[in-house]
């Protein structure tokens, strides 16, 4: 079964935006030797968008995203990253762009849709919020029933 992606940047520059990528953007990664460095990421999605031409079709297209675009914009600008353009409103998202080592443009944005798939960890912590919930509701309702259900 399909559990990720893995997208891969061409630069001229492979080395510098390896460290760009590394240091500035502070991704977690594994070395997989000779200088290789696979970036490794929680999160990630796939869409396909009609296009007529330009883009022509079978262009792909890397971006990243996050909750805070204002406050990832700052916290990079403080790393020394620059930003091709400001904050704008595209409708699925604000988006911004910088341009990695080798002449890579990247997109990043915060999305205003809401993604639908949780990891296992947010799942887990639904549950557990979940289950104190239940035994405050119940608490309300019985003390007998609230401490037996603390001591499950």
């Amino acid at each position: 079964m399909i559990k990720g992606v893995h997208a891969m940047f061409y630069s001229s520059k492979a080395d510098q935006a390896r460290e760009f990528i590394k240091e500035k953007l502070r991704l977690p990664y594994s070395d997989v030797g000779e200088g290789w460095l696979i970036f490794d990421l929680k999160e990630g999605d796939v869409g396909f968008h009609p296009t007529e031409g330009d883009p022509p079709s079978g262009t792909h297209n890397v971006s990243f995203y996050c909750d805070n675009l204002e406050k990832t914009v700052k916290e990079l600008k403080a790393r020394g990253v620059t930003f091709d353009d400001g904050i704008a409103d595209h409708g699925y998202g604000f988006v911004t762009h910088l341009t990695l080592p080798g002449g890579v443009e990247v997109q990043v944005y915060q999305p205003k849709y809401v993604k639908r798939v949780k990891s296992k960890k947010a799942k887990k912590k639904v549950a557990r919020k979940g289950a104190k919930g239940a035994s405050r509701i119940a608490a309300r309702r019985s003390p007998k029933r609230a401490r037996t259900a603390k001591r499950k």
